[in-house]
């Protein structure tokens, strides 16, 4: 049996690419948000993005603890902008 298929609208993409972009927002708060894994999101990021960018990203990403939160050594606050969601 194979799993469906998640359609994420254009609004959504955009708002996936700017958390997997965000230092902060870790990779379970985008699973929790809009059901996608990790790879799931590489995944989306290659599509989405230009090649030069992707690589960009995953370099940034990469072993950055602050994207894992259970490689991280303390529980970190957020506080959000008012024009962070955009409507």
């Amino acid at each position: 049996m194979s799993i469906p298929k998640l359609v994420l609208t254009e609004s959504e993409v955009s708002r996936v690419i700017e958390m997997a972009w965000e230092d902060r927002t870790p990779f379970e708060v985008i699973e929790a948000t809009f059901g996608l894994s990790e790879s799931e999101t590489i995944k989306l990021m290659r599509r989405e993005m230009k090649a030069s960018s992707f690589r960009l990203w995953r370099k940034r990403v990469t072993g950055r603890v602050t994207k894992h939160r259970k490689l991280r050594g303390f529980d970190v606050g957020r506080g959000y902008c008012p024009t962070q969601y955009k409507r």
